[in-house]
């Protein structure tokens, strides 16, 4: 498939800071105590931009959203063998705002992170493998 240059690059900006993401997920793991709260953030900010990564490379234009069920629905439609992976992104939205502001405090546990954790780096890989980026 031939990929127009200007195209490919956006793309590649994309996954890149998907891949960012992952990067200050793992350092925030590595903090003692682990900063759970701000892991979950760039769990869900890595698989957003693998999924606008995944997005630019078909030239599919997107919505300014966080909403990874959105996204995911937009991506399914273009790569229906990812339709089941994406569909676990749902649970990962609320990571974008839900510590981000005062009000109800939520403990999130490790399981819940590193599970996190494994579904964002999932997502990247398989965007990058079929896309080819």
């Amino acid at each position: 498939m031939s990929v127009d240059p200007a195209r490919r690059d956006n793309a590649l900006a994309w996954l890149a800071k998907a891949r960012q993401d992952l990067a200050r997920v793992r350092r925030c793991l590595a903090d003692s105590p682990p900063d759970n709260e701000d892991a979950l953030f760039h769990c869900q900010q890595a698989s957003e931009k693998a999924l606008k990564a995944l997005l630019a490379w078909h030239d599919e234009p997107f919505r300014k959203t966080h909403d990874l069920s959105v996204l995911g629905k937009q991506c399914a439609a273009l790569q229906p063998d990812l339709a089941l992976l994406l569909a676990r992104l749902d649970d990962l939205s609320e990571y974008a705002w839900i510590f981000r502001y005062p009000g109800e405090f939520v403990v999130p546990e490790q399981p819940e992170v590193r599970d996190a954790q494994k579904l964002a780096e999932d997502i990247v890989e398989a965007v990058a493998r079929r896309s080819t980026i």
